[in-house]
């Protein structure tokens, strides 16, 4: 086995198609030899993988053996793709996260204990992937206090300093129908709740409607929050942000919003012609979840996003923000702030938006109505 994987490892810089060692590996595994696929994943990072983002045959490859392993079911094969995880892992950027995600979409909870456990030194899970895969079972409606060994482990010392450790572990009220992926040996797929800008109901502006005096509001810190679900579209694709906050000189009811919204002098709206009037519409605190945990989740038109636990923990800072939440408020005072916003949703056919297929506007009226903030985003391939 040793000289076939070495053999492998020499050759794989000369190969045009690397899918006759995918083919390998498939009956290897299929056969239960879950251990080839992981010894030869770690013989190509230690051979490859500080070149590896240079090296398409690497990238492919190894991102084949390990879905190989972490997807396909069975005892073995999670525990190899554990092996094949903790090996590689301080060589890869983020692993932690795709393999949190590969493991929850693909398995039974039950089958995931072994991540929790103290196993051998060789496969012994990370702290990150375990945090990481807390969260991605709790996205999909797993109750994971209700799991003995995941439930030693989050109120263990480990646990209490992790990022992570300020989200709740069951769902919001307002975390209806997360966005995501599935997943096979080759390959994933998954959906996205945004389109083009001027797509979707409007609502006309009542231009008898009385328009507040406004004066901004943003500093770096809340545009930051309100930008943390879409940062990623604008430092890893092509992406452009606007986070702003207004105060209103009085409550604004909803037949004055698009005019209102219209009025603040958005570059996301800049240009906006009467004849093209922008498309705003009221939306559940749902919906504007959805839309900014797929932008933090799946990423732009040119990355893979921050997948599900970190997308859910740049969500709910986006939402923090949006709400007029305090900064370091908990995850109930967050979640009370946003339940109590008025949503909007908008877009506009205008220079600043791609209209492509990554185009987001977003639009959070605090309970007093006079508090206003918005998130602007778009990314292009």
């Amino acid at each position: 086995m040793a000289e076939k994987i070495e053999k492998i490892v020499a050759k794989l810089p000369r190969m045009k198609d690397v899918s006759k060692v995918v083919g390998l590996a498939e009956r290897r595994l299929a056969e239960g030899d879950a251990l080839f696929v992981a010894d030869l994943g770690i013989a190509l990072n230690g051979k490859y993988g500080a070149e590896g983002d240079s090296l398409w045959q690497y990238r492919s490859l190894f991102g084949t053996l390990l879905r190989l392993l972490t997807v396909t079911p069975g005892e073995e094969n999670i525990e190899q793709g554990l092996r094949l995880a903790v090996t590689t892992e301080s060589s890869k950027r983020s692993q932690s996260r795709h393999v949190a995600s590969l493991l929850a979409s693909s398995h039974p909870p039950h089958d995931l204990a072994v991540v929790f456990a103290g196993g051998a030194p060789h496969a012994r899970a990370s702290e990150e992937l375990r945090a990481c895969l807390v969260h991605e079972l709790v996205l999909r409606g797993v109750d994971v206090a209700e799991m003995s060994g995941i439930a030693r482990w989050v109120t263990s010392r480990h646990w209490s300093h992790h990022p992570l450790g300020w989200l709740p572990l069951s769902l919001s009220p307002f975390e209806e129908e997360p966005g995501l992926p599935s997943y096979h040996a080759r390959g994933g797929s998954w959906s996205i709740p945004y389109g083009r800008s001027d797509d979707g109901p409007q609502m006309a502006p009542d231009r008898a409607a009385h328009l507040s005096l406004t004066a901004e509001t943003t500093t770096d810190a809340v545009a930051g929050a309100i930008a943390a679900a879409v940062s990623n579209w604008s430092e890893e694709s092509n992406g452009r942000i606007e986070a702003r906050t207004f105060d209103l000189a009085e409550p604004v009811r909803a037949p004055a919003v698009p005019s209102m919204l219209e009025s603040l002098k958005l570059e996301s709206l800049r240009g906006l012609k009467a004849s093209d009037r922008a498309a705003i519409s009221p939306c559940p605190a749902a919906q504007a979840w959805r839309l900014v945990f797929a932008a933090a989740s799946t990423g732009g038109a040119y990355n893979h996003g921050l997948r599900g636990a970190y997308g859910r923990l740049a969500a709910w800072r986006s939402l923090a923000g949006l709400s007029g939440a305090a900064v370091h408020a908990s995850a109930a005072e967050v979640e009370q702030q946003v339940l109590e916003c008025d949503w909007y949703s908008f877009g506009a056919a205008t220079k600043w938006f791609e209209r492509v297929a990554w185009d987001i506007g977003l639009a959070a009226i605090a309970s007093g109505r006079r508090q206003v903030a918005v998130l602007a985003a778009t990314d292009t391939d």
